[in-house]
């Protein structure tokens, strides 16, 4: 029996005379099929590291923080409403006892002169001079947040209070600070 005769195998070479048919078409991509396994069962014992779970558990429901009793909010700094035995946040509710505060003033105060003291400082100028003393007015604008973070153990909360002036600035600042009294 005879067979047909078959062209050489082409290497890849540019001189080749017979071109694999193959070469020029898109690469079909079949998804490998998924194995499943089963997962190795948890063993007792402390997990490997320096990382130590709680004396209670991996995981400690929160039911204390919902007993705690409620009363009458003592000061509100923001979205943040302190009681005598918790502070509601939007976040969740927090014990006092062991809370941190911290504030950050990041509002600014500009000052300048305003436009109609200086029209009127240049059209009173003629006058004798007096109309520089114009210039000696000043405008003061107070704009930016006080910062405010309430934190208890791995829970954290944080407000911005907006300010229009210092004496709002000093006002919150002073809340925080009353509410700090509370959580000792």
């Amino acid at each position: 029996m005879t067979h047909p005769p078959q062209p050489p195998a082409s290497d890849g070479r540019p001189g080749d005379q017979t071109p694999d048919p193959t070469r020029h078409l898109p690469v079909q991509y079949e998804p490998p099929t998924p194995t499943f396994e089963a997962a190795p069962s948890p063993q007792p014992g402390p997990p490997p590291g320096p990382y130590q779970p709680p004396a209670g558990g991996p995981y400690q429901p929160a039911q204390s923080l919902q007993g705690l009793p409620s009363g009458p909010v003592l000061v509100t700094v923001g979205d943040i409403s302190v009681e005598q035995f918790r502070i509601v946040t939007p976040a969740g509710v927090l014990p006092t006892q062991g809370t941190n505060w911290s504030a950050m003033d990041m509002s600014r105060t500009e000052e300048k002169i305003p436009a109609w003291a200086i029209i009127l400082a240049i059209v009173f100028a003629l006058a004798c001079l007096l109309g520089l003393l114009f210039l000696l007015c000043k405008e003061r604008k107070t704009t930016g947040f006080v910062q405010v973070t309430v934190q208890n153990g791995n829970r954290t909360h944080n407000t911005h209070v907006g300010v229009s002036s210092p004496r709002e600035v000093a006002d919150t600042l002073a809340r925080v600070n009353f509410a700090r009294t509370l959580c000792v």
